[in-house]
């Protein structure tokens, strides 16, 4: 049966509890569970972590607590009965925790730590208290430690202050708000230095005395390492003030025997002293630790004849310092003792031993001699703190040593009352002896004795220094054969108070013989008595003292006989007549000089003081006795306090009248004496002493007489001090009257009670007298009055002790309202009265209510007076604060309801007044810094608002309803309300309270909510109807937005705990102020609601914005109301549209808003809208709102995120277009437009910045009408700033490189100059257009990729969502690098494997998907493109700009595939995207609109082949038959060999093979036509190369002649080909012929598909360096065997090779990046040629560096040519051969395929097998690889390929090498291996080629038959060279000089024009192969493009990163025969070297 508990209600969890039973509670160790039930041994409840779910779990999980319980029952409260402070640490721990672990992964590890440490020390101090075993004093101990590092934490977690009051938290309702600042303040503070409380005393009237603490040096000796002394040793430890001169302490005595260890073996380890009571002053002091080491043996250390060894001397030994400045610092930060070693130093004339601690000091290094090693005293010493008794409590292991308390020379700086001292401190300085007939001096002692009056030696009282016991008698050391000696030694004479008067010392004077005797010999005394005749003591002074003489056998056994003889000098004048008879003769030139100190509380040395206590000795002399008191010093008065006030009163009773005026003086300078903080002590005696033995019964008449005819006279005297003195005393004074008064009445029984009233009346009356007096002319007077103000609260108590409350209130009103105002006195004297009334205020008189009744309003009236004239606020603010803090105590009283009516009364107004003239100076302060420090405004602007906020609270309904109805006119109403809304404004906005003092703040907004829910009816009652006021409604709702928005209030921000924690006690205050201000809305007529459209549509948006529900379902209605009435007064809601949309953008980028809210605003508005007649209208701003925040969310979302630039840059693209189309907001959109360019020109994407600033241009007109200032654009007129956008736009496109796009602006602009005849301007603008022009001919431009990206699945942003873009890519950047960049900006993305459409699956799937590949670019302008003559820098701009068209192909077999020749059934499936605007533009990317696919057939894709081909070399041959390419004809070599040589062996017979077949014309009759164009177009191929032969025979430089032969050769070949199949061409018969070749023969043959020969084409070992797929393979059809991967399969060892079946088996999937050849490698092997340089994943190690090698060759000159071609060398000189085959061989021919290129491109031939180049050919080889070798592909894991299936197109490696960069940028040569992404349907383009957009299959296989060339073997490692264009001129070299600029290099998909491609700028010849610019010696470097290609000396790339490395340099043996040796042992050799 489950049974409600009583006891059992609160309990922690001590073990893990999994829940396993059904109802189960799942519980952790520590937390926290309330118990409502239990049953058998189980218990029902809840976790206080997650009180919704309740369940059951064990008893014996759960160890209970004891709790109280409140409201039992369902809705009980059970709080754990233990130490508040406890709970604090639990709660607060458990808080941390989690806020701790976050620090680790916040890698805030310094913190981490910390923290950790804090934690650990919380629970060990949680631990200890909660034991219960410590003492109360421990208990605050603990307790102040667990406040401490509590408030630490949180403050270093940022979590919220916490108010305390004696270590515990307060609770804010029971204590005043003032009380509350004041302890926030003082946690705070005691955050910042938590330093021990209590360091002060709170003086009896109110200002704080400071104690000054002492400080006591701990010394404790460890060894002394140094004692070789070999003697028993005497150390002397003192303190020595070397500014003065002077020991400052007692000396500690350590005796030590001669090896060194203590001579009482109980005192090891016990060595140590305490030297006491050093002030903070005198650690200020040059202190040093002095030790004098004084030895007991013989006379001299290492003179054993010197004295018999068994008499003993002191004699000096050394001495050693330390100076307390250099370890002051270390040892007062430390716990615990430090060790310091101190050097001895002995002394080297003994004669200065009296000083040599000064001479080591001063370093005097002649006077004493340093120690032989760095050994000597080794001590340790520890500064502690506080009084003595403190220190004995918390050191008790420093007492238990034994510690030798060693004190000052005199008394402290503080002398406590109980302090009995008794001490004579003799210092024996030196003396003056006759040397006696001795030949040497003396050595002399002084033996030392005390005797009392009867001639008995007083027993042990000498002592020597602490530490040791006292002695009888004293010797001191000697020094050696010295008549002067000069000792220095202090002595303590410890005598007995009662022996101390009649005793003397006696000196005994011995001289040390050092003879075999070794006795000692009396030769003298001198002595001297302790007190004088008249009782004073032996002044602190030198005594210089008579020595008289005597001898061995003298016996002193009757001290008569010479104490009646003169001591000293004054007392020889006291007694001239001194008999000569006597048996003592002074001795007239020997002396003693001796000084003393007397530290006593019981004796004294002043005469004027003796002569007082005993003045009855002296009756006449009373009057001098008294005036002389005042030079007595203040210690001698104190220490006879008592002694002193009873003779006073005793003389005061004697004869009142005459000495009176004097006794009252004598009074008033020792009470103001105890004023003083050395005797502040004392106070307690004096008031023990009066209420205990002062028995003056009559005194008080006279004292107030004196006191009242002090205060008359101070109207007339001019020196008023002894006036002040006596107001000074007031407080004592008037106890001292109070007593007596008392002391009668017992006396008398009450007798003249009513003149003693009536007296004190009229004391009053002389108080209120001297009050009102106007000081302002005298400042004496106004010190008086401040004296007396001062005093004057001192005194309310012992007035009380006679008078009733109201009596005393009376007196009191009476006084502070004689205080003439405030304007008629000084600013100091405002000071001192408004310190007096804050003393009276803090004075008991006030705590009660009948006496405040009386008080307050002269109070009020006070501060009244202040506050309006803003004089001393903080003191005010003081007083108020104190007020409240009474008021709130005794708040339950009845009189305090009048009371706070009355302060309402006074204050409210005023105090709002002041708050407003404060807050405004702080924030005009912060503007200027003005002059009062800002901690100061804070801190009274704080102390105010405090002061404000505790009236209001104080007030009640009654309150508020009197406040009102008191208002005379509603002028003044709206008056108060205004200032109090302002008050409560400028509260939220300027945050008056710290972030942290979430207490203060809640309590705050608390009080101001309800304040404004008594103020609104105010509102609405007065100000709604006619009388309406726009200014307090508008006031009102400024207040209740900025309230609901203050950041303490926003709950969500805060953890669950903290949340129910304010829920609980206040709610959610921002509901409350929400309905307030909906049903204020609501009372507002609706005439009167338009006012507020549209200023507060802002404002409440941001309410709405707040994430509370509530507060948003209160809110957004109003929208509806306010477009209702908009729309009734105009017809429409423009206004509200404009702002909501204005304030919408700005409050959500705020980070305000969220999807919910998108969701509630559409839901609500709606809903109500729905009724209205305006409901279209309505509902589709609606909408077009709530996509706007759709938008907006997304925007804000990736601005605050670490998102990349592109999705920053895509987000604010969507948004700009929004405002532009669909709400034309053209502010807004601006705004846009400029953020957008920012980010474009941080991306540098200068030319998307400036098509964006274009946007903004194209608004503006050419008008001079003036603009305001905007943005960053001052005010102007609109065609100033449309002049400045347009120069901005032109920079941004120059540094964009579009020059083509800034010179229609440069036209537009000049325009404009030349119509306002602005001619500088117009001349600029000109030469600017000129330079472009200049900059398009001669600058390099790099061609951009363009990718297609499609972004599939609901988790990517809104304006991604399921749409596929084009995107251009940055310069360099690869398909593979563009893929890594889209992946690591959505890291969660998968990429897509294949280039399909996506399903619905995964359109409507929750993730993201990626699909990206290249495409090409279709130009629109064609134009440009198809003329012949325009150079192919202008070309390759149009071809890659202003394009809205791109495509992409893909390879697929239709029908069964042909095994033989598969391009009979190849098709390609070609795809174009059209962009909703073209590229470049104002994004890099655009979204696609719309599609279209067609399918091209394999007979079209051959004709296109060949008709670019052919078009290409026609382009070619023209321009050298027009001259227009001089000289170097490498060009037309390269593109002739290409063409021909691929014809011959197998590329165009495919294409016969494939469509000349009978059986494919017969299959295909509707391709007859097409068939026909093919062959026409062959025939037009064989004669178009008939004339470049003819072309070439005339130009051909006579060592290229075995090329030419060759080609001749070839082309007959190809013709008879190609006879049988096209009718017509036997009759083309070449126009010349080629002479022999010389050895080396070029031989060529034919190869069928699979024709063995072929095989030998690749060696096993031959790196195949392949050119990448060059980036136009992607649209090239060129070779028809592209497998639909476009993979290049790449061979490098092992000739057997696949099938093209297998080639499509590796395919990475159906599409395809490269249709060039079928040996393309896979997408993700080589893609290009910055690809390709990363190396594949599986590369062998010994290739894996080919990786670097990089096409980069900058013209330089001078390099041998050896170091680069060793194979064409015959002892180090090239061939002819090879010289002209360098020269002419390289030559352009770029394939291409592309149906959608012009006629003008279509020059490339194609063949049905790759052109391949017989191994005939291989001689010229090497030339090429040396060039070409290091840009290719780095060799890839061998694959096998059936014979002959590799024959290669050289063609296209031509083509590559004519158009080769000149440098490659180091960026390209990074790794980048990713993971395989879908080979792009248009592979990335090679870094190589600058004008093809295909790469037919003659590419790749071209470049792998190169690589098997025969290198020469190198005997030499090669030497460095960095560049190629060594080789001598006369190699390179026809007749004409040649020049050979670079070709641009470019990087786009589509570059058609592969023969103007080569056409070069004006005026310039052809380059030779790519990087190699041949020159001669004295040439010009050509004309360089700028970055990334400059030449040396304009930043050119380091030649390290750029330059391949070179081949051996000298071959030292002839060509080898067999080729495939020398291959190997190149190719090997070349690799080592890299």
């Amino acid at each position: 049966m489950w049974t409600p508990t009583e006891e059992e209600k609160i309990g922690v969890v001590i073990c893990n509890f999994r829940g396993s039973v059904p109802q189960g509670l799942i519980l952790e160790i520590g937390e926290t569970v309330h118990i409502l039930e239990k049953c058998e041994g189980w218990y029902r409840g809840f976790s206080t972590r997650k009180p919704a779910i309740k369940g059951i779990f064990p008893a014996s999980y759960v160890h209970l607590k004891k709790a109280i319980v409140s409201n039992r029952g369902q809705y009980e409260t059970v709080t754990p009965l233990e130490d508040p402070i406890v709970t604090e640490v639990t709660s607060t721990l458990q808080e941390w925790a989690v806020l701790w672990k976050q620090l680790y992964v916040k890698h805030k590890v310094d913190l981490f730590y910390k923290l950790r440490h804090v934690m650990n020390e919380l629970i060990d101090l949680r631990r200890q208290l909660l034991s219960g075993h410590l003492t109360q004093d421990q208990v605050r101990d603990v307790k102040r430690h667990i406040t401490v590092r509590l408030d630490w934490g949180n403050e270093h977690l940022g979590l919220d202050l916490v108010p305390r009051k004696e270590f515990e938290m307060v609770d804010a309702e029971q204590i005043s708000v003032s009380d509350l600042y004041k302890m926030h303040l003082s946690s705070r503070h005691s955050v910042q230095q938590s330093t021990s409380q209590g360091d002060s005393i709170r003086q009896r009237h109110g200002e704080t005395c400071r104690i000054p603490i002492p400080h006591h040096l701990f010394l404790n000796l460890k060894s002394f390492t140094y004692n070789s002394i070999g003697e028993d040793t005497d150390i002397f430890f003192s303190l020595y003030d070397m500014r003065e001169g002077k020991q400052i302490s007692e000396r500690f005595m350590v005796k030590l025997n001669k090896n060194g260890g203590p001579k009482n073996p109980e005192k090891i380890d016990r060595l140590c002293a305490l030297f006491t009571d050093l002030s903070s002053k005198d650690l200020k002091r040059d202190l040093y630790i002095v030790a004098h080491i004084i030895r007991t043996g013989r006379m001299l250390i290492n003179d054993s004849k010197k004295g018999p060894p068994h008499v003993q001397y002191r004699r000096p030994y050394g001495c050693t310092v330390l100076s307390m400045n250099d370890v002051l610092q270390s040892i007062s930060e430390l716990k615990e003792e430090k060790d310091f070693v101190l050097k001895v130093y002995t002394c080297n004339n003994e004669n200065e031993w009296y000083q040599i601690h000064e001479n080591i000091i001063r370093k005097s290094s002649t006077k004493y001699t340093a120690p032989s090693t760095n050994y000597g005293l080794i001590i340790s010493l520890q500064l502690l703190r506080g009084e003595m008794e403190q220190i004995r409590r918390e050191n008790p292991m420093i007492f238990n040593r034994g510690v030798a308390v060693t004190r000052k020379l005199g008394f402290p700086d503080v002398i406590m009352p109980g302090d009995i001292r008794n001490d004579l401190y003799l210092t024996l300085e030196r003396g003056d002896f006759e040397r006696g007939g001795k030949s040497v001096q003396k050595n002399i002692e002084v033996t030392i004795y005390v005797l009392y009056a009867d001639g008995e030696i007083l027993k042990d009282c000498i002592s020597l220094g602490s530490g040791e016991p006292h002695v009888s008698e004293h010797r001191s050391f000697v020094l050696y054969h010295n008549n002067s000696p000069r000792w220095g030694e202090i002595i303590k004479l410890p005598i007995p108070i009662d022996r101390f008067r009649g005793s003397h010392l006696r000196f005994e004077f011995r001289h040390c013989s050092t003879k075999d005797k070794g006795e000692k010999k009396l030769f003298g005394f001198a002595f001297t008595p302790l007190m004088r005749e008249d009782g004073t003591t032996l002044s602190d002074e030198s005594h210089e003292l008579y020595v008289y003489k005597c001898d061995e056998n003298t016996t002193f056994s009757n001290h008569a006989l010479y104490l009646g003889l003169p001591c000293c000098k004054d007392d020889f004048n006291g007694c001239p007549n001194i008999p000569s008879s006597l048996i003592f003769q002074r001795s007239a030139k020997e002396t003693l000089w001796i000084s003393t100190q007397l530290s006593s509380t019981k004796l004294t040395q002043n005469v004027d003081l003796l002569a007082l206590l005993k003045w009855k000795a002296h009756p006449d002399r009373v009057m001098d006795i008294l005036g002389r008191l005042r030079h007595v010093s203040g210690e001698e008065i104190v220490k006879f306090l008592q002694d002193i006030l009873d003779t006073l009163f005793s003389i005061l009773d004697d004869n009142t009248d005459k000495y009176g005026p004097l006794v009252f003086q004598s009074l008033v300078f020792i009470i103001n004496l105890l004023r003083d903080s050395k005797y502040y002590h004392f106070r307690p005696v004096m008031d023990t002493y009066i209420l205990k033995h002062f028995a003056g019964a009559l005194a008080y008449k006279e004292l107030i007489r004196c006191l009242k005819w002090y205060m008359d006279r101070s109207a007339e005297v001019i020196r008023q001090d002894h006036i002040q003195e006596a107001m000074r005393a007031l407080e004592y004074l008037f106890k001292f009257i109070v007593q007596s008064r008392i002391l009668y009445s017992r006396a008398t029984c009450g007798m003249e009670e009513e003149q003693f009233r009536a007296s004190i009346q009229e004391l009053f009356q002389s108080i209120r007298f001297v009050l009102s007096l106007d000081s302002r002319s005298s400042e004496t007077l106004i010190f008086t009055q401040a004296a007396l103000l001062n005093s004057f609260p001192a005194i309310f108590d012992e007035l009380l002790q006679m008078f009733t409350v109201q009596e005393v209130a009376e007196f009191v009103r009476g006084t502070l309202g004689s205080m003439p105002s405030t304007v008629h006195i000084g600013q100091s004297m405002d000071v001192v009265k408004l310190q007096s009334i804050a003393r009276t205020v803090d004075s008991r008189l006030f705590s009660f209510p009948e006496s405040r009744r009386i008080l307050l309003p002269v109070v009020l009236h006070h501060i009244h007076l202040h506050l309006r004239q803003q004089k001393e606020l903080l003191i005010c603010s003081g007083i108020l604060g104190s007020i409240f803090s009474i008021i709130k105590a005794s708040s339950l009283d009845t009189s305090v309801q009048e009371e706070v009516e009355m302060m309402v009364e006074s204050l409210l107004d005023v105090l709002l007044q002041t708050l407003l003239t404060i807050m405004s100076k702080s924030q005009s302060q912060e503007a200027v810094r003005g002059q009062r420090c800002p901690q100061c405004t804070a801190e009274i602007t704080g102390e105010y608002v405090s002061c404000l906020l505790s009236l209001l609270r104080q007030m009640s309904d009654i309150h508020f309803q009197h406040l009102l109805d008191n208002f005379q006119s509603k002028e003044e109403l709206k008056e108060f309300l205004l200032k109090i809304f302002c008050v409560f404004r400028n509260l939220m906005k300027l945050s008056i309270f710290p972030r942290d003092w979430m207490v203060m703040r809640l309590l705050t907004s608390n009080i101001i909510v309800t304040t404004v829910q008594y103020l609104s009816p105010a509102l609405h009652k007065n100000f709604t109807e006619s009388d309406f006021d726009f200014k307090v409604w508008n006031s009102y709702f400024s207040l209740a937005v900025l309230y609901i928005n203050q950041p303490s209030l926003q709950l969500e921000t805060l953890t669950p705990a903290k949340r129910k924690k304010i829920l609980d006690k206040y709610g959610d205050m921002r509901v409350m102020m929400a309905y307030e201000l909906f049903s204020m809305w609501q009372n507002l007529a609706g005439e009167n609601k338009i006012h507020f459209i549209p200023g507060m549509i802002g404002p409440f948006l941001g309410v709405t914005l707040v994430p509370q529900h509530e507060v948003r379902n209160i809110m957004i209605p109003i929208f509806h109301d306010m477009m209702d009435w908009e729309q009734r007064k105009n017809g429409n809601f423009k206004q509200v549209e404009a702002e909501l949309i204005d304030k919408l953008d700005s409050l959500v980028s705020e980070g305000k808003g969220d999807e919910n809210y998108r969701e509630l605003f559409s839901l609500l508005l709606l809903e109500k809208i729905e009724q209205e007649t305006w409901r279209e209208t309505g509902i589709s701003f609606v909408t077009s709102v709530t996509r706007l925040m759709e938008r907006l969310l997304d925007y804000r979302d990736c601005m605050k995120g670490d998102e990349t630039e592109n999705k920053k840059i895509g987000c604010t693209v969507n948004l700009l277009n929004f405002y532009k189309s669909e709400i034309n907001k053209e502010e807004m959109y601006i705004r846009y437009i400029h953020k957008l360019c920012d980010m474009h020109l941080q991306a540098e994407n200068y030319t998307e910045a400036a098509f964006t600033l274009l946007l903004y241009w194209e608004l503006l007109n050419w008008e001079d009408r003036p603009l305001r200032e905007f943005l960053h654009y001052p005010a102007q007129s609109e065609w100033q700033r449309k002049e400045g956008l347009c120069r901005k736009v032109i920079h941004y496109f120059n540094k964009g490189k579009c020059w083509e796009y800034g010179i229609p602006l440069c036209r537009e602009l000049a325009c404009q100059y030349e119509a306002l005849y602005d001619y500088q301007s117009l001349s600029w603008i000109r030469k600017m257009e000129a330079a472009y022009y200049d900059n398009i001919m001669e600058q390099q431009r790099l061609e951009p990729e363009f990718f297609r990206v499609g972004f599939y699945g609901r988790k990517f942003p809104f304006f991604l969502r399921n749409k596929e873009f084009v995107c251009r890519g940055h310069d360099y950047e690869r398909l593979e690098a563009f893929q890594q960049r889209m992946l690591g900006e959505f890291p969660q993305a998968i990429a897509m494997q294949h280039p399909n459409q996506p399903d619905e699956a995964i359109l409507q799937c929750d993730a993201q998907y990626l699909q990206i590949y290249a495409v090409t670019p279709i130009p629109e302008n064609m134009d440009v493109l198809q003329l012949d003559r325009v150079p192919d820098r202008i070309k390759s701009f149009y071809r890659v700009n202003n394009v809205r068209r791109f495509r992409y192909d893909r390879p697929f077999h239709k029908g069964p595939k042909d095994r033989d020749n598969e391009f009979k059934s190849l098709w390609i499936e070609r795809t174009t995207l059209i962009l909703t605007h073209p590229l470049p533009g104002i994004s890099r990317w655009f979204e696609v609109e719309k599609r279209e696919v067609v399918e091209v057939s394999p007979l079209e894709n051959a004709i296109y082949v060949v008709e670019n081909k052919n078009h290409e070399l026609r382009t070619l041959i023209s321009q050298y038959q027009h001259k227009q390419l001089h000289g170097n004809i490498n060009l037309l070599s390269m593109c002739l060999n290409g063409v021909i040589d691929a014809a011959v062996n197998g590329g165009i017979a495919r294409y016969q093979e494939a469509f000349f077949d009978k059986e494919y014309i017969t299959s295909h009759p509707e391709d007859a036509e097409k068939i026909t164009q093919l062959k026409d177009l062959m025939q037009e191929q064989v004669h178009i190369l008939g004339v470049g032969l003819a072309v070439h025979e005339k130009l051909v430089h006579p060592e290229m002649r075995p090329l030419h032969k060759k080609l001749i050769d070839q082309f007959q070949m190809m013709r008879s080909s190609l006879c049988h199949g096209l009718p017509g061409l036997e009759k083309l018969s070449p126009a010349c012929s080629g002479s022999s070749t010389p050895r080396g023969n070029i031989h060529m043959t034919s190869h069928s598909p699979m024709s063995p020969e072929s095989m030998k084409l690749v060696h096993r070992h031959s790196p195949l360096n392949l050119l990448g797929s060059i980036r136009h393979s992607s649209s090239s059809l060129s070779s028809h065997t592209s497998s639909e991967t476009g993979n290049l399969v790449i061979l490098t060892d092992g000739l057997v090779g696949e099938t093209v079946d297998d080639i499509y088996r590796m395919q990475a999937s159906p599409s395809s990046s490269s249709l060039s050849s079928t040996h393309s490698a896979p997408s993700q092997m080589i893609n290009s040629a910055p690809s390709s340089i990363r190396g594949s994943p599986s590369l062998p190690d010994k290739y894996r560096h080919n990786r670097e090698m990089v096409m980069l060759l900058p013209p330089h000159r001078d390099r041998p040519s050896s170091a680069m071609y060793p194979a064409m060398t015959e002892n180090g000189q090239p061939t002819n051969f090879h010289r002209a085959l360098m020269q002419q061989m390289i030559g352009p021919c770029k394939p291409c395929s592309d149906p959608n290129l012009s006629v003008a491109e279509k020059a490339v031939p194609t063949a049905p097998s790759s052109w391949s180049l017989d191994s005939g050919t291989r001689e010229a080889m090497p030339f090429l690889t040396a060039h070409v070798g290091n840009i290719m592909v780095p060799p890839v894991p061998p694959r096998t390929l059936p014979p002959g299936h590799f024959s290669m197109h050289f063609d296209a490696f031509h083509h590559q090498i004519s158009d080769l960069p000149p440098a490659l940028p180091a960026r390209c040569l990074r790794k980048s291996p990713l993971h395989p992404i879908p080979a792009s349907p248009t592979s990335p383009q090679s870094g190589l080629d600058g004008s093809n957009s295909t790469l037919s299959g003659s590419a790749s296989s071209g470049v792998s038959s190169l690589s098997e060339s025969n290198f020469g073997q190198s005997s030499e490692p090669p030497a460095r060279t960095d560049t190629m264009d060594s080789v001598p001129s006369q190699a390179w070299n026809t007749d004409e000089d040649i020049e050979s600029p670079y070709l641009p290099v470019r990087y786009s998909i589509s570059e058609p024009d592969v023969l103007d491609s080569v056409k070069p700028p004006p005026c310039r010849s052809h380059s030779a192969p790519g990087g190699v610019t041949p020159q001669d010696g004295h040439h010009d470097p050509p004309a360089l493009p700028p970055k990334p290609y400059l030449p040396r000396g304009e930043g050119s790339i380091p030649e390290e990163e750029i330059r391949p490395r070179p081949m051996p340099r000298k071959i030292s043996q002839p060509l080898m025969s067999n080729k495939e040796e020398q291959a190997k042992v190149a190719w090997e050799h070349g690799i080592n070297e890299e």
